[in-house]
């Protein structure tokens, strides 16, 4: 979305034409906006009368949540006024703070509404668009609605965790790839990117914390990973056994990484000093 559409004129303009599409006072103005506006007024309409009916995963709602309350709260929405001198009686700049106050206040509630609303009705798009492979209408939409849920998570463990579940997806969608439908190999270069990705996240955590526990997670995807793409060779064309093959010799550099940074943990290993795609490369126990 174009950023300039909701800058602070444009959207106290739209909170206007809100405000008036809902039956409030007419402002008798004309802005140059209004015709870019218009369509987004009669969404809001539209959300108001039909909300859609969407199940909205709890970790998404969580983190728009907060999102929404940093914005509020960074933004000034809702703000108490206690506390705040009091205006001088009959002073003309006095009497304008309120209203001027207010209208912003409106306006950038209603930035927050539309973002809200916008976001319960993506969620039912998203929900259409789980099973989504590419070539698909709805595939754009499914990656990015993973593209926000890494924004929306925090901690390099959780980031981690959230690349190889991503893995796990592009395998599944490389699986009803087979039979001669194009895009196989360029599932699997993405599942190893997001391999990559997750496994140096972890790997660095572990390295950090010098704590295996970061590992474990590694370890129940290597299993699940290798069981599911040795089902792979058993179908497909020569070429996709071939890239699959190359997938599986990803897993088993990933496996001795996790096996030599577990190791290098147990005996007190530094293990920062260099890495790679993988992450930390720890040294040998002396």
């Amino acid at each position: 979305m174009d950023n300039a559409l909701f800058s602070r004129r444009r959207a106290e303009r739209f909170a206007q034409l809100l405000d008036e599409a809902n039956g409030g006072r007419r402002h008798h103005v004309r802005s140059r906006d209004d015709d870019q506006l218009a369509p987004l007024v009669t969404l809001g309409r539209r959300l108001g009368t039909n909300p859609p009916i969407a199940e909205v995963n709890p970790e998404f709602r969580t983190g728009l949540r907060a999102m929404l309350l940093a914005t509020a709260a960074r933004e000034g929405v809702g703000a108490a006024t206690a506390g705040r001198p009091a205006e001088k009686a009959g002073s003309g700049r006095g009497s304008l703070l309120p209203a001027v106050t207010a209208r912003r206040a409106r306006a950038r509630g209603a930035i927050l509404v539309g973002i809200a609303a916008g976001a319960v009705a993506v969620s039912g798009i998203s929900a259409a668009s789980e099973n989504a492979v590419p070539g698909d209408a709805l595939y754009g939409m499914k990656r990015g609605t993973e593209r926000a849920q890494l924004a929306l998570t925090g901690s390099d463990i959780s980031r981690g965790q959230l690349f190889l579940d991503f893995a796990r997806t592009r395998l599944a969608e490389a699986s009803s790839l087979r039979g001669g439908r194009t895009g196989y190999s360029g599932v699997l270069d993405d599942m190893d990117a997001d391999t990559r990705q997750g496994v140096r996240l972890l790997t660095g955590a572990a390295a950090q914390r010098s704590d295996a526990a970061a590992l474990v997670a590694v370890d129940a995807f290597l299993t699940e990973q290798r069981r599911s793409l040795n089902a792979l060779l058993d179908s497909g064309s020569r070429t996709d056994r071939v890239r699959t093959t190359e997938s599986l010799t990803l897993l088993e550099s990933v496996a001795k990484r996790a096996d030599a940074m577990r190791a290098a943990i147990a005996c007190g290993q530094h293990l920062t000093v260099t890495s790679d795609a993988l992450g930390p490369i720890p040294a040998a126990c002396s």
